[in-house]
């Protein structure tokens, strides 16, 4: 096959159509790493991200320039444009809106596009973003209607039957594609090659395709996939049921292209289990980035697990740059934990503060998650888990519950919601509050936000 004949892959990610929503580290890493195996395996391969904060068409004059506003650690504010509110959550009384370009910039970027693409992928995100997906499927149709689509993503593993009925995507495929995509491309295309990777070793991956973006404010990190936990409210296990991990020198080399390639200094960790097997896993490669003097900025979105953290993995943690911890605590009403999850008690949250503290960390600098809006939870005991960590000298940061299936927590969250979840995704929208039986005060949350930023 010759080059002129070589398979065009198109990526995109879509819209999200939500009341709220903010860059806080979001990047399709999964897309991405789609895109890198494709190019390492000899497609061409595009890339058309909907969220795009740094697209060439925004400008000041019509406000539209988002991008000015990225704060120094990368994140920022999507573009928002008001769209009405879906079919029964029409009583929320807030905005809902279209983050990301504009529709007209999608269809102009589709159409003059240099090779007209084999195959579209798109992934999918939250699974009451899907409004997004589906306009985005519909738009991608206009233009090519004739080119197969196929829907991968968190959606697309959670609510497969769903995804399959209403998007209009020719193939949606759940779980990791990192396996399976060769096999989907050659099944639309014809196109076959040899497998020049491991996708059960992480090390043998190629790094993310991020250059495929116009501007990288900062990398998404994956050093690990899985967890070795089951928490009631989690779907890791079900979305990545064995757990792999890259070796430290793989990390520490990823970690220094990115810097020395692309200046990039904010790496934001994907991980869901970043501390697990600390001494074998994170400590080595925090070592090595001291012994290489890399100076770097990182984050922790995804949190961490406060049991992991001794006294000389926060010292590593401070010395090699970490600037935003965040904590899995999820309540710190300890003796009420045991139907949420085991991570940590009272005694462990309490010494991991104080060996970040002595290490060096402010307390801006560490936030807790305290989940808010689970089945049958009070107010007082939200009230209560936001004094516990405000007295332990860190940031309460709160955390809307969202219902998921396949989690141990879904069943309770059908029975008290008081809205059809099981059928509608759309109303697990954890701004909704869904686990309420009765309408949720918008009062009571700002007094709760008001009493964590106290």
């Amino acid at each position: 096959m010759t080059s002129s004949d070589t398979p065009h892959i198109l990526l995109i990610n879509p819209w999200i159509h939500d009341f709220a929503a903010y860059d806080f580290w979001a990047r399709p890493l999964g897309l991405l790493y789609l895109g890198a195996i494709l190019r390492r395996h000899g497609l061409k391969v595009t890339l058309i991200d909907c969220l795009d904060r740094f697209h060439p068409k925004a400008n000041r004059s019509d406000g539209s320039d988002v991008s000015s506003k990225t704060r120094a650690d990368g994140r920022g504010p999507y573009l928002k444009t008001r769209i009405a509110v879906p079919a029964g959550l029409n009583n929320i009384s807030r905005h809902f809106s279209q983050y990301g370009i504009k529709p007209e910039w999608f269809m102009d970027d589709l159409t003059n596009l240099r090779h007209q693409p084999n195959l579209i992928l798109v992934t999918s995100g939250m699974t009451y973003w899907y409004t997004g997906l589906q306009e985005t499927i519909r738009l991608i149709r206009r233009i090519f209607p004739g080119t197969p689509v196929v829907v991968g993503g968190t959606y697309a593993t959670l609510c497969h039957a769903h995804a399959a009925a209403n998007i209009g995507a020719d193939l949606v495929v759940p779980g990791q594609a990192e396996a399976k995509i060769l096999d989907i491309v050659a099944g639309f295309t014809g196109f076959r090659p040899s497998l020049a990777f491991n996708p059960e070793n992480m090390d043998t991956w190629p790094y993310p395709a991020l250059d495929l973006q116009r501007n990288i404010p900062y990398v998404p990190l994956l050093t690990s996939i899985g967890c070795p936990f089951s928490c009631s409210y989690c779907a890791s296990r079900f979305l990545n049921p064995y757990r792999k991990v890259r070796s430290p020198k793989q990390i520490v080399e990823e970690i220094n292209y990115w810097f020395q390639q692309y200046g990039v200094i904010n790496f934001a960790f994907y991980d869901d289990a970043l501390l697990t097997n600390r001494k074998n896993h994170v400590q080595p490669f925090l070592e090595s980035l001291i012994e290489e003097k890399i100076k770097v900025h990182f984050h922790t979105p995804n949190a961490l697990h406060i049991r992991e953290i001794d006294r000389y993995t926060a010292q590593l943690m401070y010395r090699t740059g970490f600037q935003t911890i965040r904590l899995g605590l999820e309540t710190a009403v300890f003796e009420n934990r045991k139907n949420l999850d085991k991570k940590v008690t009272e005694s462990e949250f309490k010494q991991a503060i104080g060996h970040l503290k002595n290490a060096g960390f402010q307390k801006h600098q560490i936030g807790a998650y305290l989940l808010v809006g689970l089945p049958e939870q009070t107010m007082d005991s939200v009230i209560r888990s936001i004094n516990i960590v405000k007295a332990a000298g860190i940031t309460p940061v709160l955390a809307h519950y969202t219902p998921i299936p396949h989690t141990r927590m879904w069943g309770s969250a059908v029975n008290v919601s008081r809205y059809d979840i099981e059928s509608e995704p759309l109303f697990t929208n954890n701004a909704i509050f869904p686990c309420r039986r009765e309408t949720f005060s918008w009062e009571t949350l700002t007094r709760l936000k008001h009493l964590a930023a106290g």
